[in-house]
């Protein structure tokens, strides 16, 4: 698609971090909107928004003319090229599911972040509850279904993936997200256990639930190089803090989780040869003893082979806005969902993964 197009009508449902920020995208003041995307419609599930402008709740002073509305079937009589879902996790799989199936069952193309296990959904861990449904609304519709995200998603899928098409032989991959949770407004306390006493068992530790989550692009990346697991196994450990730490989101008391390290570890032959690893902090001085990388909240890849490869990846905002690097990672994993509609737009019907799509550099980016 190129910049002199016409625009891509789209309906974004989900205005919390992430779909606040991709609004203010699309509207962009200060370029007379995208090049490339007209926003149609909003979508929210928080009664309270309903009937406020895409302006006002992309925290823009403009007023943009459409509003708020939880209205599934009113939005997909719009008729947009796609939605673009920023809707809540997938322990709200249901909701999720009711909502991108009326788009998907006519025939409007679906790009999102809220079903992380969605990244591979030939993954076996996923439910058959999760995957029907939407198979099925894209074979009635004629219809497809994108998954994005960052951790899983464009970090360890596209980043490590590219890599490995640099390499003659590839002993193992370890892609790996080191990032403070200082400033992060996302949910982490029942799903990780940071502000939980020790003995708290968060639901992540569960390995199936891990594997679940988390663990979808270690199978994917496996599909990718022609390669079928042995296994996959999980790690799991805790750090507690001997002080107070502040957060955005309140106080992580002494004695409680301010940090937490986990893998999962696709085997092949007896060997780890493809690792996710988490370690979220709360505070860059938790857990020294843990990975981290050459500057602070870093995505890495490390490959070993022939060559090896090592890359590290950060978000920032240099905007004088002072907005954490944590809340750039979200408006970078927003935009990806986006900036893929029209590569979605011209796949066959069905599900999409990373490894369906063209490259996709950022159209109309550059204005």
């Amino acid at each position: 698609m190129s910049a002199g197009a016409p625009k891509k009508r789209v309906v974004v449902w989900g205005t919390g971090v992430v779909g606040s920020m991709v609004l203010a995208e699309i509207l962009s003041p200060a370029t007379d909107g995208h090049p490339l995307f007209e926003l149609v419609g909003v979508g929210v599930s928080n009664p309270a928004k309903v009937g406020k402008d895409a302006g006002e709740l992309a925290g823009l002073d403009l007023v943009s003319g459409v509003l708020a509305t939880d209205d599934v079937d009113a939005l997909v009589a719009l008729r947009p090229d796609a939605l673009v879902h920023y809707g809540p996790t997938a322990q709200f799989a249901d909701e999720n599911i009711r909502v991108m199936s009326a788009f998907l069952r006519a025939g409007i193309d679906v790009c999102s972040t809220a079903m992380t296990p969605w990244v591979w959904p030939a993954m076996k861990q996923n439910p058959a509850a999760w995957i029907d449904p939407i198979t099925e609304a894209c074979a009635a519709g004629g219809a497809s279904c994108f998954t994005t995200g960052v951790d899983p998603g464009f970090a360890n899928d596209l980043f490590p993936m590219t890599l490995m098409g640099l390499c003659g032989r590839v002993d193992s991959v370890r892609a790996s997200e080191l990032v403070d949770y200082t400033d992060y407004e996302g949910d982490y306390e029942d799903e990780m256990g940071i502000g939980r006493p020790p003995e708290f068992t968060p639901l992540l530790e569960i390995p199936d639930l891990l594997i679940m989550a988390w663990g979808a692009t270690v199978p994917m990346m496996a599909a990718a190089v022609g390669l079928e697991l042995d296994d996959i196994t999980t790690t799991w450990e805790k750090w507690v803090t001997p002080t107070d730490r502040p957060t955005v989101k309140g106080v992580v008391a002494a004695g409680h989780v301010a940090a937490v390290r986990f893998t999962i570890n696709g085997v092949f032959r007896g060997r780890e040869v493809i690792t996710l690893e988490h370690v979220n902090r709360i505070g860059t001085d938790a857990a020294p003893e843990w990975p981290a990388g050459s500057a602070d909240d870093v995505y890495r890849v490390d490959i070993v082979g022939s060559p090896s490869i090592w890359q590290e990846t950060a978000f920032r905002f240099t905007d004088g806005t002072g907005r954490a690097p944590a809340v750039a990672g979200c408006l970078a994993t927003g935009m990806r969902a986006l900036n893929a509609v029209p590569a979605v737009n011209n796949l066959p019907a069905g599900w999409v993964t990373a490894l369906d799509l063209p490259l996709v550099p950022g159209v109309g980016t550059i204005r």
